[in-house]
Parts: structure tokens; C-alpha cells; sequence
């Protein structure tokens, strides 16, 4: 266990490869993969309510299917949580991070065009498998692939730092604030890589996500299994 008491996969350190993942993915399928949000599922939502509004009842699985795929990652995770979080020899978030490694590989195999859409849902899964399965950073909640949250919990944080003249409200504030900055790196470097590689772009996502699966393997034999 970590000196502030937060297992491994907690760390600032771990958060802000996971962050910088998820802005990249997000970039990487706006640009490359037929501009799909594949991480907060609230934009294609909207985009689908659009689509049937307008009469555009071809283009509804375009949005729907990485819906449900991001769904069925959610329930992907918690199936791998509950039959691996006592594993003697892996974290179960380890799986979770292998998986993501392995579908991300096989994205950079599917040509842009007509795979945009088998791409897509396998994105949407991956982001939905990561942010259930990596929900806190240094014991706070916080979202890896989305922003809305955390721009609400750091906002407030720092309205009682002002207010209250918290200290630790400050700190954890600033981390919010740290996070999404760090997302917007991602999407930045997300655009670079993908103007340059195109669908092979994300390939640099499986490079960070090796090493956080790499990084897991440093937690103390003390720290306690998640529940």
C-alpha cells in the first residue's frame, strides 16, 4: 500500500495514463472513425434523438450499437471483478487492462470506411470496461474517459476552498481541475497521432495501457482487495 493509504491502481500516476487514454480515444474516433463520441455515450444519444427526429432511420445503429456496447462493458467489468478480485497472482483489474490492450490491437487492424462502425463499438467498450473498473484517484471518485463529473466535483470543491477556506477541498479541487487537463492532453495528442497514422494511431493507447498494467504489478502484498 501507497504511503496515503490508496491501493495501486488509485495513484495519481495510474489516473493520469488512464485520463490521457481516454482523451485520446475520443479524438481518435471523432477524427478517424465517422466522428462517434466513443466514451461519454451522452453525445451519440443526443445525435440518435437527432437522427430519429430528422426522418434518418438509417442512420440510428451508427449511434445505437456503441450504446450497447458500451452497456455490455459495463457488465463485462463487473463479471471480471467478481470472478477475479481474489486472485492470488493478478489483479482483476489487470484482466481488465489486458482486454483493453488486446480490442485496441485489433482496432488498429480495421481499415477507416466501412469497419468505422465495428470500430466504434469496440471502443465504446473498452472506455465503458475502464471506467467502471477505475472509478477513484487518490480515493476520490472520478471518471478516465469522461470530463462533466469530475468539472462538477472539482468546481464545487473549489467553491468551499474559497468559501470555507478548506485546504483540503483546494487540493482535491485542484486534482479535478488536473485530471481533465490531462484529458485534454490526451485529445490533443490524440489528433496529432491520429493526423499522422490514421487508424494505427491507436496503437500509442496500448502503449500507455501496458504500462499501467506493467505499474500494477509494484502494489504492497498488504493492500487490500477491493470490494
Amino acid at each position: 500500500m501507497n504511503r496515503a493509504g490508496h491501493q495501486m491502481s488509485e495513484t495519481l500516476f495510474l489516473g493520469a495514463l488512464l485520463t490521457v487514454t481516454g482523451g485520446f480515444l475520443d479524438a481518435y474516433t471523432y477524427l478517424c472513425r465517422g466522428k462517434v463520441f466513443a466514451n461519454a455515450q451522452t453525445g451519440n444519444i443526443v445525435l440518435l434523438g437527432v437522427k430519429l427526429a430528422e426522418g434518418q432511420f438509417d442512420a440510428l445503429l451508427h449511434y445505437l450499437i456503441p450504446i450497447l456496447a458500451f452497456a455490455l462493458g459495463v457488465v463485462v467489468a463487473e463479471l471480471t471483478r467478481r470472478r477475479f478480485r481474489s486472485h492470488p497472482a493478478i489483479h482483476w483489474r489487470q484482466i481488465v487492462i489486458a482486454l483493453e490492450i488486446a480490442i485496441l490491437g485489433l482496432v488498429a487492424l480495421l481499415p477507416t470506411g466501412e469497419w468505422d462502425t465495428a470500430a466504434n463499438v469496440l471502443v465504446s467498450f473498452v472506455c465503458a470496461v475502464q471506467v467502471q473498473s477505475f472509478r477513484k484517484i487518490r480515493g476520490n471518485p472520478c471518471a478516465t474517459t469522461m470530463c462533466t463529473g469530475n468539472l462538477r466535483s472539482g468546481t464545487e470543491l473549489l467553491f468551499h476552498a474559497v468559501q470555507d477556506r478548506d485546504p483540503t477541498a483546494r487540493r482535491r479541487g485542484l486534482q479535478y481541475y488536473a485530471i481533465i487537463l490531462l484529458f485534454i492532453l490526451g485529445a490533443f495528442l490524440g489528433v496529432w497521432c491520429t493526423e499522422q497514422w490514421r487508424s494505427r494511431a491507436v496503437l500509442v493507447c496500448c502503449g500507455l495501457l501496458v504500462v499501467v498494467f506493467s505499474a500494477m504489478f509494484l502494489k504492497s502484498g498488504e493492500e487490500a482487495l477491493e470490494v
